[in-house]
């Protein structure tokens, strides 16, 4: 005869054990987290520092920026520049967000600003100026130096590009570790993987450049830098998720979504821009390969590839520390005792 059934609660222990049960606490953090995170950085635009260039004659110099300077919160940090000229390469230069060209002789100024670089910032520019204009009895006209592409309405396309890349890295190494085991079995096997994380970050880059750039014109500029951006991004978060499931296992993929997702996606400066974010997401997000590839994607696209350099550092940063990691958490393991046990 059967032995009696087992209880509700014998049967809950065996079905979840304390291992999925550690996971999906796990997933509900990082739903939590996703929550917070997006709510939190961009829930309340506040400007912080603010980079406002004021041009114009000694005296209005002056005058214009004890104004900005008496603006609370630090919420602008001003400049000056000698010419209109020198105002708009600093602005394509991504020096400063905007430009305040006092006219002395007559009760119009200009506000220069670059939409390019996010319309939330210029339309903050607009928000402190303007009133500063009002209470001097002046008006102020806003001419855009850097206007978004027609395709590019709400200047998001750069940032949802760089999204899609860092989906893919982080997809497919996951893949790759569900599929084969999250440790590779020795070095060889380490390289192949990274080697076919590499032939598809190749094609993500290529397919994302052609779809935003000559199938949507969505993004203006020339597809060749941006499919080697693509590329660098795809396999820098490819190579960090496989270096993490090396060292936690299926764990290490959680913690990619957390690092990519949850922190990377809000503090990207997609949505808002650096300034208008709280600090804690205003100080990770370039930083972090979302952030990174955001910046230099626009910058491709509407600047002239000014201010390169520190993206592309901080994305081959992350590249290079993925590869080390798994070659190195490879090399432990196959270095690891195999004698019998006692």
């Amino acid at each position: 005869m059967p032995g009696p059934r087992p209880g509700f609660l014998a049967e809950v222990e065996d079905a979840v054990t304390p291992r999925a049960f550690l996971l999906v606490l796990g997933v509900l953090l990082l739903q939590l987290g996703f929550t917070a995170g997006y709510v939190g950085a961009l829930h309340d635009p506040t400007p912080h520092r603010l980079s406002i260039a004021v041009v114009g004659p000694a005296q209005s110099v002056l005058e214009a920026t004890s104004a900005l300077h008496a603006v609370p919160d630090e919420a602008v940090r001003s400049g000056t520049a000698p010419d209109r000229e020198s105002a708009v390469r600093l602005i394509k230069d991504q020096k400063v967000y905007a430009a305040w060209l006092v006219d002395p002789a007559g009760t119009r100024d200009t506000l220069l600003v670059a939409t390019a670089r996010g319309p939330a910032a210029a339309t903050a520019a607009e928000r402190i100026v303007g009133p500063l204009e009002s209470a001097r009895q002046r008006t102020l006209g806003t001419e855009d130096v850097v206007p978004l592409a027609p395709g590019d309405a709400e200047g998001l396309s750069s940032f949802y590009l760089v999204v899609g890349w860092c989906v893919g890295g982080y997809l497919v190494a996951s893949i790759l570790g569900i599929s084969a085991g999250s440790k590779p079995a020795d070095t060889d096997r380490a390289l192949l993987r990274l080697g076919t994380l590499f032939l598809y970050s190749v094609a993500a880059g290529l397919g994302g450049a052609l779809i935003t750039g000559p199938v949507l014109d969505a993004l203006p500029g020339p597809v060749l830098p941006l499919w080697g951006l693509g590329a660098l991004v795809v396999f820098a978060v490819g190579a960090f998720t496989m270096a993490m499931q090396c060292l936690f296992g299926v764990v290490g993929i959680g913690i990619a979504v957390l690092v990519f997702v949850v922190l990377g996606n809000p503090s990207a400066g997609g949505v808002r821009p650096p300034p208008l974010l709280p600090p804690f997401w205003r100080a990770i997000g370039s930083w972090i390969p979302n952030g990174a590839g955001t910046d230099a994607a626009r910058s491709i696209a509407y600047l002239g590839g000014t201010a390169l350099t520190p993206p592309l550092l901080v994305l081959a940063a992350w590249a290079v520390t993925g590869v080390a990691v798994t070659l190195l958490a490879t090399d432990r393991v196959v270095d690891a005792p195999t004698g019998a046990t006692p």
